[in-house]
């Protein structure tokens, strides 16, 4: 690797908990991982919560779309996975599957190949879920689609919503330099949200050389969340994880050694 890239830098967006991972792997390329969360992640509680954890068992499925989900359940359940192992349990993701197996937990259903909503509704069993009921764990708010596509093919769903996602306080000088400088590799995003709150922490007089740096991102719904806001150079990973995500830095990395 070139001195050049060397002194290149990564910006990493995904909340405060969760970016040791990618930052490590990151720096084990020689290059600077920008820890710059874009998301805060924090607890909800309500009565709701409880009520609906001393009945898990009228649930035929309980559908967790993430690992804060899983993780939120837990902590929401004092630690005991018992209750949840009444169930038949659905993973959007592979992340979210291997969270809840280093829990303790079995996992029913993985997609096997588009780790997300689409990928987890086109499997067989969501589509032979009529008279079943699905309990969706997530964070309040977010997409509709999951829900509203059980709903049409016969299930009773609700949402068990355990977490809510705020733009957390942050300072953007870090980013304004490296902007200014015309050191900042990347920018990895794994959610739409995380893209918008980056816009609207940034300021706006930054905005053009924002949209300048090549955005890694996730999903083709990102992308073209990405597309709308006007990034010029906009790469969807293999995956969602850390692995997916350094492999595609690394591979644009080597193409700009090539152009260079």
């Amino acid at each position: 690797m070139s001195d050049d890239l060397k002194q290149y830098s990564v910006l990493v967006t995904r909340p405060a908990h969760q970016a040791g991972q990618l930052c490590g792997l990151i720096e084990q390329q020689g290059w600077c991982a920008i820890r710059f969360p874009t998301l805060e992640i924090t607890a909800l509680e309500n009565k709701k919560i409880s009520q609906q954890l001393s009945t898990l068992k009228q649930w035929h499925w309980l559908i967790f779309v993430s690992s804060n989900a899983v993780n939120f359940a837990l902590k929401a359940n004092n630690g005991k996975i018992d209750s949840f192992n009444h169930c038949s349990i659905a993973a959007v993701g592979k992340a979210t599957a291997k969270t809840l197996r280093s829990a303790g937990l079995s996992v029913d259903l993985v997609p096997e190949n588009d780790f997300n909503t689409e990928g987890l509704l086109a499997t067989k069993e969501m589509n032979q879920i009529a008279g079943q009921n699905c309990l969706i764990i997530r964070g309040k708010g977010g997409r509709e689609t999951l829900a509203d596509s059980l709903r049409e093919r016969g299930a009773k769903v609700d949402y068990m919503e355990l977490y809510r996602r705020a733009i957390p306080v942050a300072d953007d000088s870090i980013v304004r330099e490296k902007l200014q400088q015309g050191c900042l590799r990347a920018i990895t995003i794994t959610s739409g949200d995380a893209l918008k709150n980056l816009m609207a922490i940034i300021s706006t007089e930054l905005h053009d050389k924002l949209r300048a740096v090549p955005l890694i991102v996730i999903s083709n719904r990102i992308k073209a969340l990405a597309k709308e806001i006007g990034f010029n150079t906009i790469v969807v990973t293999d995956g969602p994880g850390d692995t997916a995500i350094i492999k595609t830095v690394v591979m644009m990395s080597v193409q700009a050694q090539q152009l260079n």
